[in-house]
């Protein structure tokens, strides 16, 4: 009987390779073996790598080899997946923070690199929740006009509130908007914005039935016993040499300390009320029951700062009677005093003074 012949690992790589590059049959015939065997050792390479040909002589692995190869590429798949569940949660963590919303939207921005049921399993997240979110989510045509309803409400008050419907159309289209006179007058109607040219009455900066507006839940009630009980807040607009600043504040009514605060030259949604709420929350912790008040200004009664807020389910949402200023009363305190020691009546100073006037007072 013919022994059966031997052939060392060096062999068998060489014979992969030029079965590699000048075919199985050619190579099988240079050496002088049988086709079959190169495509054994192939697949022997494929399946095993660095662990494959253990020992002269051995075409298979023993039965302890095979076992060390399967549990050593488990292994190596398994650190690769918590490599990757470490890279996501150090990126979005600090979304996580901000509430589901602003999660929803760091997966929306990453779910073609990590993959919607990655993400969701590292954030412990239901994915049929982002999946109603994104079903529901704003449509292009009503981000644009919402866009549009920041831009001109910016524009109104930057002009003391004495531009009208013309004159801020044309003002939009000198900044590359595309949009005719009748449609800011629409727009300007739904805001309940109105130039003091064409009234002798105080502004409403929102409508009464603004579908975002919400009863007076804390009814004057100023005086709580714990932190994070009931939050008010308010927005002032502040003299300069250089045109108007507005200070947007958030204060816990436990210690009467300002928690959140946004100094903008504008009075969009995302320069005023969104950013002091997310300065808000990272120095002090939300617990069940908060009740946020507010007036009912366009800052606070729109659907992006609504959207804010219901991310964090058990926040109960409050806002003055309307016409009724005293149910605010105790930011209107807070800006009387703010103005009395910052601002000097008989001679105004610029941005950048105000700006750090504030932000010294806002510390102490």
């Amino acid at each position: 009987m013919e022994k059966r012949k031997i052939y060392d690992r060096t062999f068998k790589e060489k014979a992969i390779q030029l079965g590699s590059e000048k075919g199985v049959r050619k190579a099988s015939r240079e050496l002088g073996i049988a086709p079959s065997l190169i495509s054994t050792w192939r697949q022997e390479l494929l399946k095993y790598g660095t662990a494959s040909f253990c020992g002269i002589g051995k075409s298979r692995l023993t039965p302890e080899e095979k076992i060390f190869s399967k549990q050593k590429i488990k292994l190596k798949r398994e650190l690769k997946q918590s490599e990757l569940k470490i890279e996501i949660f150090k990126n979005g963590y600090k979304y996580i923070a901000q509430g589901k919303l602003m999660t929803y939207h760091f997966i929306e921005n990453n779910v073609d690199k990590y993959t919607l049921g990655k993400i969701c399993k590292v954030f412990g997240m239901d994915r049929n929740g982002y999946i109603k979110w994104k079903k529901q989510a704003i449509s292009p045509t009503q981000r644009r006009i919402n866009l549009l309803k920041e831009e001109i409400t910016s524009i109104f008050f930057e002009y003391k509130e004495i531009y009208g419907n013309a004159r801020i159309a044309a003002e939009l289209q000198s900044r590359g908007f595309t949009i005719k006179q009748r449609q800011v007058a629409k727009h300007m109607k739904e805001l309940g914005l109105v130039s003091k040219i064409r009234r002798n009455y105080k502004i409403k900066t929102v409508s009464r039935f603004n579908r975002c507006g919400f009863p007076n839940i804390l009814n004057q009630q100023f005086t709580v016993q714990e932190p994070s009980e009931a939050w008010v807040s308010g927005i002032t607009r502040i003299q300069t040499t250089k045109g108007l600043l507005f200070l947007t504040i958030i204060m816990d009514l436990f210690d009467r300390k300002i928690i959140g605060w946004s100094l903008s030259n504008g009075l969009t949604v995302k320069e005023t009320t969104i950013p002091a709420w997310e300065m808000a929350v990272q120095k002090r912790k939300i617990k069940t029951g908060l009740i946020f008040h507010s007036d009912r200004g366009i800052q606070y009664a729109n659907k992006m700062f609504a959207l804010k807020l219901d991310s964090y389910k058990f926040i109960i949402r409050s806002m003055n009677r309307i016409g009724n200023h005293s149910d605010n009363s105790i930011c209107e305190s807070f800006f009387t005093s703010l103005r009395s020691e910052l601002v000097d009546l008989n001679m105004l100073i610029s941005k950048k003074k105000m700006k750090e006037k504030i932000f010294e007072y806002l510390k102490m």
